[in-house]
């Protein structure tokens, strides 16, 4: 008689099979189980289950195998023997139910790290066969069970997905990126992805601005920048009063792209009473070659002039600005004069103002204020300071959400 060893060696016990692009996992048998015995009537068609099976014709080995199912009183050795290579056979031939009733024979005899390599493979044949509720059935009772093949993890998100479980996907994702952050890890791009598109698909729009938030800072891009930026206006509470700050943003993340968004821009400025960040934002629209070009150059000059003339008009009426900001009951004024001096280049005169306005207090909007002191000491070049101050805006209507991406942008502009 053969050993059990000998009939199923090569389809068995140095079986690698790999699943996923994942390292092959060995289906292999205990050394007590090796040295059982199978008689010839039973050793032969495994045999022969085993030739097929080499030769890639899974199916038939399959077929093969049920000679040997057909033999009465098999011992538990021969049946181990058969369920060890009707599992490798149904793989190849993607029959998870076979490999799921070959491994119910099988686990009896399996140590728990072979357990789990045999679940991992049902579970990954599932998700090739678009079966993905039992795909996520088997990848569940993998975890259950101890394991934690980053495989397995794919496959089940893959599952989750498929199955439309957004709130599985959510709950999970969420909490391997957290654990990698408090970790001191940067979240892979796909894990953040795949949080974004569950969230947007759930309809869960703070997981959705979370994703994006750390999309922008751990892999930031000027197209992501673009669809963010893209859509903020529309959101639903955003306020108008806001537009020049979303220009401000697409210019510093490369997103203004068209002569109309510079002129716009650069108008609001002047009229905002920052005519210095107007006539800088004309010279680098002139730069890049988007302004002074074509039939309407002429004009983009002739706002350039404008913006100049403003500039100078302001530095001309400082004495006055600054007393008359002085003497305003709110500390608004002061802190808009001393954002404007900051953009005019008087870095320190500038922020010394923008904090007296702070101090003096009594704001229209407190929120605003804020955001516009960390705009003022960002553009000072004090970054850290500004992501300090952004992360104390709270407003709903448009500031806390501008001081968050523009936290990000500073965070990402250091890197």
């Amino acid at each position: 008689m053969k050993t059990l060893k000998t009939v199923v060696a090569v389809a068995v016990g140095a079986l690698a099979l790999t699943l996923n692009g994942a390292p092959g996992a060995e289906f292999g048998l205990s050394q007590a189980s090796a040295q059982e015995t199978v008689r010839k009537e039973v050793g032969g068609p495994l045999g022969d289950a085993s030739k097929l099976y080499k030769a890639g014709k899974h199916k038939e080995a399959l077929a093969k195998l049920r000679d040997a199912d057909a033999v009465a009183n098999r011992t538990p050795g021969e049946n181990f023997a058969i369920e060890g290579l009707r599992f490798s056979a149904a793989m190849g031939a993607g029959d998870a139910d076979t490999m799921t009733r070959a491994f119910d024979v099988l686990k009896a005899k399996l140590g728990g790290p072979q357990q789990l390599q045999y679940m991992e493979a049902i579970a990954g044949t599932y998700l090739r066969a678009n079966n993905a509720p039992k795909a996520l059935e088997w990848a569940n009772k993998y975890f259950a069970a101890g394991g934690s093949s980053a495989t397995v993890k794919q496959v089940q998100q893959q599952a989750q997905f498929k199955s439309g479980d957004m709130t599985a996907v959510l709950k999970d994702t969420l909490a391997e990126i957290q654990s990698d952050e408090k970790s001191g890890r940067a979240p892979t791009q796909d894990k953040l992805n795949i949080l974004l598109f569950a969230a947007q698909k759930k309809g869960d729009l703070a997981t959705e601005s979370y994703a994006v938030e750390r999309l922008l800072n751990y892999y930031p891009r000027k197209e992501l920048w673009a669809q963010v930026l893209g859509g903020l206006q529309g959101k639903k509470g955003f306020a108008a009063r806001f537009s020049l700050d979303v220009y401000r943003l697409q210019l510093a993340t490369g997103n203004l792209k068209t002569a109309d968004d510079y002129m716009e821009m650069a108008q609001l400025a002047a009229q905002a009473g920052y005519p210095d960040e107007g006539k800088k934002v004309v010279e680098q629209g002139l730069a890049a070659n988007i302004l002074g070009q074509g039939a309407e150059g002429a004009r983009h000059k002739r706002l350039l002039d404008l913006m100049v003339k403003k500039s100078n008009e302001a530095k001309a009426d400082a004495a006055n600005a600054e007393k008359v900001a002085t003497d305003a009951r709110t500390g608004d004024e002061l802190v808009k004069l001393g954002l404007s001096r900051v953009f005019a280049g008087d870095k320190a005169g500038g922020l010394k103002l923008v904090d007296a306005g702070v101090a003096k207090g009594n704001f229209t909007r407190a929120d605003d204020v804020k955001f516009y002191q960390g705009l003022a000491y960002f553009n000072a070049g004090e970054g850290s300071k500004a992501q300090s101050i952004w992360r104390g805006v709270k407003g709903t209507d448009g500031s806390g959400e501008l001081a968050r991406l523009w936290g990000v942008h500073a965070r990402s502009a250091k890197k």
